[in-house]
């Protein structure tokens, strides 16, 4: 009963007409909350709203594009519960891909505040930009070293040795931990963005954009880690091998570091990002070498 219960509601959120109605509907909202922004940021230029001093998501219509990447995040959270049935290994790499993107959609914000000048390397803003843009140019390299790890990965997978119906069971413990995240994200989401709206005046809006990034992604990638640990855990049931094992807690190790990098601010959080995709795709690197060298003895 439990089973096809849960069947069910995977069918309902995690489809792939789910997966391509929920796509179209944030493309929409995105393209809307666009305009949304860019027309208020032409009301406020003729003055015909003010604002708090301080607030600069309504300087520039570069920092207009800023709302349109978050709607694209929420579909990337998404995605990443969609893959995480199918494989580890991808969906690890939607990992990656939205800590990048909150990157990329942090460039954005730092193009409206630059300050272009002779000064350049004594200006904060103008720091953050360039460690920003060095910074999202590793990350898309390492995601594509990390896709085609994964795709060799993928192709020694069809000579895996575990029965049909072990790699059976253990997919269906991953869709029945993917049901359970979306109703837990979505409560995460309301709950993070409801506390952030009343706990913040209007008076002290500029203080609190300034933590932005935080909002929800602090507390999605601390659940992150109780996922990698339990996808750990059930590994066990289906391989012992060690290279395996490793492979899986290196992934946990990697998650840690996007989770603190969150908790600090400037080149520091950079660093902490980098080093996090860095290591993840080391260990997956050292794992194919691990599992080459295996099929060869």
């Amino acid at each position: 009963m439990i089973t096809k219960l849960n069947a069910l509601f995977y069918s309902l959120v995690l489809s792939e007409t789910v997966k391509n109605k929920v796509e179209r509907f944030i493309l929409i909202v995105a393209i809307f909350s666009f305009l949304a922004h860019l027309i208020t940021i032409y009301m406020v230029k003729s003055q015909l709203i003010v604002i708090p001093e301080g607030l600069n998501f309504f300087d520039s219509p570069i920092a207009a594009i800023y709302t349109p990447f978050s709607f694209i995040l929420v579909y990337e959270v998404y995605l990443l519960i969609f893959y995480l049935p199918r494989s580890i290994t991808t969906y690890i790499g939607k990992q990656y891909e939205i800590i990048t993107l909150i990157v990329i959609r942090r460039i954005f914000k730092d193009l409206a505040n630059l300050e272009l000048n002779s000064d350049w390397f004594d200006i904060k803003n103008d720091l953050n930009f360039t460690y920003d843009i060095i910074t999202a140019l590793l990350l898309f390299f390492m995601i594509y070293l990390f896709s085609l790890e994964r795709q060799k990965l993928h192709t020694s997978n069809k000579s895996n040795n575990l029965a049909a119906t072990q790699i059976e069971q253990f997919i269906a413990i991953k869709k029945f931990m993917a049901t359970i995240l979306v109703p837990i994200f979505v409560g995460i989401g309301l709950l993070t963005f409801g506390s952030w709206v009343f706990q913040n005046s209007p008076e002290n809006l500029s203080i609190a954009l300034k933590d932005i990034n935080s909002i929800f992604f602090d507390e999605f990638f601390a659940i992150l880690i109780i996922v990698d640990v339990f996808l750990l855990l059930f590994s066990f049931f289906y391989t012992d091998q060690f290279h395996k094992v490793i492979r899986n807690s290196g992934f946990i190790i990697s998650t840690i570091l996007i989770r603190l990098s969150f908790s600090v601010d400037g080149l520091l959080n950079n660093c902490l990002i980098i080093s996090s995709i860095a290591f993840g795709l080391l260990i997956l690197w050292i794992h194919n070498r691990f599992e080459k060298n295996i099929r060869t003895v």
